[in-house]
């Protein structure tokens, strides 16, 4: 399943106004913003939209994470959930012997939230994946 996506953009607050028009039909809406001053170099700020079921905290749900676009940036950024932190180390690990690069290897990521475990890795092309597990999600 995925969890999240990242899609670089370079006008927030159009964008932002776009994606909830288009997806409110869908019960998509307005889930949160993450500020990069209270985080790790390199995370940017972040803009959210989520599915019903992910803002309803009921179950596993999707979010869409809107992020200024940086100059030269190409790419994919996409989250994918993980059962456990064991599933995140094991996705890592595959990954980087697949001949992935490591952009962060797996750790308790405490910056997004309590129980948010995660690894990144970029493939061949520079697209990036993050393995997350989010200990309040519903075992699977």
């Amino acid at each position: 399943m995925i969890d999240h996506v990242y899609i670089s953009v370079t006008d927030i607050d159009k964008s932002l106004a776009f994606y909830l028009q288009a997806l409110k039909p869908l019960g998509w809406g307005a889930f949160g913003n993450y500020d990069a001053a209270t985080g790790p170099e390199g995370v940017p700020d972040l803009f959210g939209i989520a599915d019903a079921t992910y803002l309803s905290g009921i179950g596993i749900g999707s979010s869409i994470w809107l992020r200024r676009q940086q100059p030269g940036e190409t790419g994919l950024y996409l989250g994918i959930v993980c059962a456990t932190n064991q599933a995140v180390d094991d996705a890592y690990t595959a990954a980087i012997n697949a001949g992935g690069v490591d952009e962060g290897r797996p750790a308790d990521r405490t910056y997004f939230a309590s129980g948010y475990y995660a690894a990144n890795v970029a493939d061949l092309d520079g697209n990036r994946l993050e393995f997350v597990h989010k200990a309040w999600n519903p075992a699977q």
